[in-house]
């Protein structure tokens, strides 16, 4: 980069995005076979929780919001990047309860594959796609523009769009999305009711039974490691009120088998988080790429500070001498500003994110209620050979 230019980045007007700013079309890079997307200067804000007051402005930071070193927080105080109230600060200022603070910082968002989002039906009020592996719904976390939600925004203009249930970021298939928030309510009363039947097909390890397999057995959901586990009460009677999980009843049907992993029929009776991935480990018929529960010892996910499934994924990796990520964001630099107080730059994804990311084989094919049927055809991956 000449001087030149870099004077001209450092002298330009920075624009502050917030969730009012919708995704455009030309927000979005792809990079052989990654969607990734433009960094953005956007305004975080939150207010100070009771067990935040009587911080100070840096400690709550390093604190909270491990994913950065203290000196970036005192350079992001001291410059004004970090402000209480709308004004600035000084490093040893000590918050107070119910505060409004502002983070402005260069946002980088994680990278998903750029398999489209396939629009299956279009109604007046309700619309149906075909949800990609290792795209989230919703925003959440580090995705904003990265998200279902967003990309039918900024590719279709469809907006604002309301998801009536939620897949797993690396689950795909069927996506239901109501026009408005009461068609929404209406489809959230069917399914919490009993009245709505779902089906997903997966692949997983093993000759599964012929026979139908009920698998009852509450879940227990650690949302600190991001992980469920099975429990269920002893083989004497005895009550299962001692349990810590959530009731969670799921059906398996084999549909059929080449004698070393087999495509199952999942019917989920209650709807508990990652509750078919653990029942199909429960019976010992795991997902044949489910490295969160293929295996009992994964890497913690907040020591290596990635979800839960990219972690367990880096775990049973071998390490890659060279950055896919990196290689192909210095390679598009121009693509972007690079800001000097990044702590991504001058990678277009954020540390700790690869950009080649392989779905689960589990995917969401039908979703019934008392008067409709939405469907999804089924992956390349549900015909063994």
């Amino acid at each position: 980069m000449n001087m030149n230019t870099k004077r001209k980045r450092e002298d330009m007007e920075i624009v502050w995005q917030t969730p009012a700013n919708p995704p455009e079309r030309h927000d979005y890079i792809f990079r052989n076979g990654i969607r990734y997307v433009k960094p953005y200067y956007f305004e975080f804000i939150s207010h100070v929780k009771n067990r935040w007051a009587g911080k100070t402005i840096v400690d709550l930071f390093s604190d909270e919001f491990k994913g950065r070193p203290r000196d970036y927080y005192e350079s992001a105080v001291k410059s004004g990047r970090i402000q209480v109230d709308g004004q600035k600060v000084s490093v040893s200022y000590v918050v107070q309860s119910s505060q409004k603070i502002s983070h402005f910082l260069h946002r980088h968002e994680p990278p998903v594959m750029s398999w489209d989002v396939e629009i299956l039906c279009e109604e007046p009020d309700v619309l149906t796609v075909s949800k990609p592996a290792s795209v989230p719904v919703h925003p959440c976390g580090q995705y904003r523009k990265n998200t279902v939600v967003g990309i039918l925004q900024a590719e279709y203009g469809l907006a604002p769009l309301f998801p009536v249930h939620r897949l797993d970021r690396l689950v795909s298939g069927l996506l239901i999305l109501a026009r408005s928030a009461s068609r929404a309510d209406l489809f959230r009363q069917q399914i919490e009711s009993g009245a709505v039947q779902k089906r997903y097909i997966a692949r997983v390890i093993g000759v599964f039974p012929d026979k139908q397999q009920v698998v009852n057995a509450n879940v227990n959901y650690n949302a600190r490691e991001g992980r469920s586990t099975v429990e269920v009460g002893d083989n004497q009677g005895s009550s299962t009120a001692s349990l810590k999980g959530k009731a969670a009843c799921t059906k398996f049907t084999r549909i059929s088998t080449n004698g070393k992993q087999s495509i199952v029929l999942c019917e989920p009776v209650t709807g508990r988080t990652h509750q078919i991935r653990v029942h199909l480990q429960y019976t010992g018929h795991p997902i044949a790429n489910d490295m969160l529960y293929l295996s009992e010892f994964v890497s913690s996910r907040s020591a290596e500070g990635l979800s839960a499934d990219r972690a367990a994924a880096k775990s049973c990796s071998p390490p890659d001498p060279i950055s896919r990520t990196s290689d192909m964001a210095n390679d598009s630099n121009e693509d972007f500003s690079i800001d000097p107080m990044c702590t991504n730059c001058p990678n277009l994804a954020p540390k700790g994110y690869e950009g080649n990311e392989e779905g689960l084989w589990l995917h969401c094919v039908k979703y019934s209620g008392p008067d409709w049927i939405y469907e999804c055809p089924h992956p390349d991956w549900a015909s063994l050979c």
